[in-house]
């Protein structure tokens, strides 16, 4: 069972949509009891940084999204979900995230011929062998919505980087954690390749081996 943790902002319903395509029961979850008891949890989001954190905070989700990570259990962050993981967001001022993995949040640079937010289809260049990209062809695209961009201050839990403006991490990876920039719901057949990787996987499978 996959449990998709409603705090108000994100477009849950897509998510649960994609997973019940590939065969995987999804239930969309806002009580803290029922998230605490997750056998895998999906952190979605759309939208601001210091919105998102506070009401986490208002439905106290917090520890039961904390204590799922700290367990190993299977957890998949999506877009504004892979951002609250870190310390501190630059987003309309500073906002602490869950402080899970070290690094930041900022902005895009402006720069001229470049649009922010970064919105469409991209590539990804993937590092180390990321269970939740198995059979994934190198020459696959996703499908992007944001202005914001997690700076990890320890290399080993990127996954996988994104050309636009510069090159930016666009998937983490550590033990049982994964989180990525892109919308798998919106990226057809290898976004939902994906998500079943991540419904299949096996627990005690680590992340980067």
């Amino acid at each position: 069972m996959i449990t998709i943790v409603d705090y108000g902002m994100g477009n849950l319903r897509s998510v649960q949509k994609a997973f019940e395509r590939i065969g995987a029961e999804a239930v969309i979850a806002s009580d803290p009891r029922e998230v605490a008891t997750a056998e895998r949890l999906v952190l979605p989001g759309v939208g601001a940084f210091r919105d998102a954190i506070a009401e986490l905070r208002r439905k106290d989700l917090v520890g039961p999204v904390v204590d799922h990570l700290a367990a190993g259990k299977p957890f998949l962050g999506i877009c504004l979900g892979l951002q609250l993981l870190f310390e501190v967001s630059d987003e309309g001022g500073q906002h602490e995230g869950l402080g899970v993995l070290r690094g930041r949040v900022e902005r895009f640079p402006d720069r001229a011929g470049f649009k922010v937010p970064h919105m469409g289809w991209n590539r990804l260049n993937r590092s180390g062998n990321c269970p939740v990209f198995s059979d994934t062809p190198d020459d696959a695209y996703f499908y992007f919505v944001h202005s914001y961009h997690v700076v990890p201050d320890d290399e080993a839990v990127v996954a996988a980087r994104t050309d636009y403006i510069i090159p930016f991490v666009s998937a983490v990876a550590r033990d049982n954690l994964f989180a990525v920039q892109f919308h798998p719901e919106k990226s057809q057949r290898h976004g939902l390749a994906l998500l079943k990787n991540f419904a299949e996987l096996n627990t005690g499978v680590s992340a980067m081996s």
